[in-house]
């Protein structure tokens, strides 16, 4: 199939266009001008029910949302448009609004990002002792673009906002810096996006590198779900599936991680063929998702994706909630919500299908999962855990928040039993201070993990 890209400025030319009505298509040009807007023929032909598109999940993944603005933003940004202001003045809204939407949360920006010998590495994320992101500048765009995306700023005008960086020699170094980094996680945007070529020159470097402390590579990827003809009939899908095996040869555990969000997703032809020929490389898929409204806020939606991933040879891995950031207010659900979710869809899978993990949120101080709601001394709670954390240590540990129905993300929990505050947040609050590397204790020198 030839890859078709459809956008905002180009709406009227989708194959489909006479099936949406007036508002709708409104809607999707008035909230692409704050959220990024970006759909192919695959997901239009193969994944879309058009004939209940206005509650069909894969449609509401892909096409913006009038209730994912306020509102207020929503008129005023309409009144703007519909008025014919200047270009100036309507993108000083839009950039307002934009920043209004917490649009890097958990410290993405302000901590994630580390420095070598005084420069700042722009494209790369170091938050975990073992794992760095990276965003190589050529894979900083999809196939198509989901309306929950939390890094959505990537692809809007928030150029300060951005992270990409083509240098790789400078990943290598600071690698050869850290040597507690065993994982690599290539990631964006979409680095499946990278034509095999380009991608090769990034994970050539690596493997040729005096880099023994590297154990796995990870490419974060949407491309099995949008875009499975990457590794079917692309022009240079053979010579990528030639790459993932040579990584595999090299004694560097691939894996691809997959963001797949509802079943609809593994039910073609294409996908099912894309993922057999992955696998035949060696290279191990993974699975994640965020937990999302008006998309897969049922048990029984989670139960049949975990079950049919593990059929196609996939892993179940995370189950994450939704993001505090974007269209979080339209997405979003409690964590007692979540919680239920996700405990009565484990309970439907086998053994084999519950090396999931969650629901677990990506929040500042590491990836907290809740573990259980409980009443302990005559207090309901929220029975919490660290599944990583800026210090290594907090993993693990359990410990509890007082239970709050309409809490959404781990900044609306409060203590449990009386406590002014949970056990990481002085570490916590002095590590953004200090500059400490992930790893690295503050009762400490610095020091190398092998």
């Amino acid at each position: 199939m030839k890859y078709q890209v459809y956008a905002r400025h180009n709406l009227d030319k989708i194959p489909i266009y006479g099936k949406l009505s007036k508002e709708q298509i409104q809607s999707i040009r008035i909230v692409s001008e704050v959220l990024p807007f970006k759909t192919n023929n695959y997901v239009i032909n193969e994944l879309i029910d058009w004939d209940n598109y206005h509650e069909d999940p894969m449609f509401i993944l892909n096409f913006p949302q009038k209730e994912m603005l306020k509102p207020s933003q929503f008129k005023a940004l309409s009144a703007l448009v519909e008025n014919n202001v200047s270009k100036a003045d309507l993108a000083k809204y839009i950039h307002e609004v934009q920043l209004n939407l917490n649009p890097h949360p958990a410290g993405q920006l302000e901590h994630n990002i580390p420095t070598l010998k005084g420069e700042k590495l722009s494209g790369i994320q170091h938050k975990y002792r073992e794992t760095i992101l990276f965003f190589p500048s050529q894979g900083q765009t999809c196939h198509a673009y989901c309306t929950f995306c939390f890094r959505w700023p990537q692809f809007t005008g928030l150029n300060e906002l951005k992270f990409a960086m083509k240098q790789t020699s400078l990943v290598i170094s600071y690698l050869k810096e850290n040597p507690s980094i065993t994982d690599i996680l290539i990631t964006g945007g979409d680095p499946m996006i990278m034509k095999t070529e380009m991608l090769e020159r990034y994970i050539n470097a690596f493997l040729n590198a005096d880099l023994p402390q590297l154990k796995t590579i990870r490419i974060g990827t949407k491309s099995l779900s949008f875009w499975p003809y990457r590794y079917l009939s692309d022009p240079d899908s053979k010579e990528l599936l030639d790459l993932f095996r040579k990584v595999n040869d090299r004694g560097i555990h691939l894996a691809l991680m997959a963001h797949i969000n509802h079943p609809r997703e593994l039910e073609t032809d294409a996908v099912k063929e894309a993922i057999a020929r992955i696998r035949e490389t060696g290279t191990q898929i993974r699975s994640q998702s965020p937990l999302l409204q008006h998309i897969n806020d049922k048990p029984a939606v989670w139960a049949h994706m975990w079950k049919e991933q593990v059929n196609l040879g996939i892993i179940p891995y995370y189950m994450f909630v939704a993001r505090d950031t974007g269209a979080q207010s339209y997405f979003g659900v409690s964590l007692e919500e979540a919680h239920r979710i996700f405990n009565e869809a484990y309970q439907q899978v086998s053994g084999i299908g519950r090396t999931v993990r969650g629901p677990s949120m990506s929040a500042g101080p590491g990836k907290v999962r809740i573990v259980g709601i409980t009443e302990v001394q005559g207090e309901k709670v929220f029975v919490l855990e660290f599944l990583q954390g800026r210090n290594p240590e907090w993993v693990g540990k359990p410990f509890f928040a007082a239970f709050d129905s309409q809490a959404q993300w781990l900044d609306d929990l409060v203590p449990a039993f009386g406590e002014k505050e949970f056990f990481y947040e002085q570490e916590y609050e002095k590590l953004l201070k200090v500059d400490k590397l992930p790893g690295q204790t503050l009762t400490t020198e610095k020091k190398q993990y092998a």
